[in-house]
């Protein structure tokens, strides 16, 4: 699981363009949105797609990715249950 994280930050680093951001820099419980990385909404959309296209994982429930994305820690359990890729 450890390297499905680091793998997960680096892929959320190059999709949304965080420049000044390390993977080390992301940690693993920290908050994606508001008070922790910052992400917005257009954010989310990215992070819908990553997930489909990196680990056929479609979101058909909006309201699951609020859980979903609440840190890295919570991707990768997610992603681990549920990926088809």
């Amino acid at each position: 699981m450890t390297a499905l994280k680091e793998e997960l930050k680096k892929q959320i680093i190059n999709v949304l363009n965080l420049e000044d951001i390390t993977p080390e820099d992301i940690q693993d419980d920290e908050a994606l949105f508001d008070e922790g990385l910052g992400l917005d909404s257009i954010d989310a959309l990215e992070l819908i797609v990553l997930m489909d296209k990196e680990y056929g994982i479609k979101l058909s429930d909006p309201k699951l990715g609020k859980s979903i994305f609440q840190s890295i820690e919570t991707m990768t359990t997610y992603i681990s249950e549920n990926r088809t890729k």
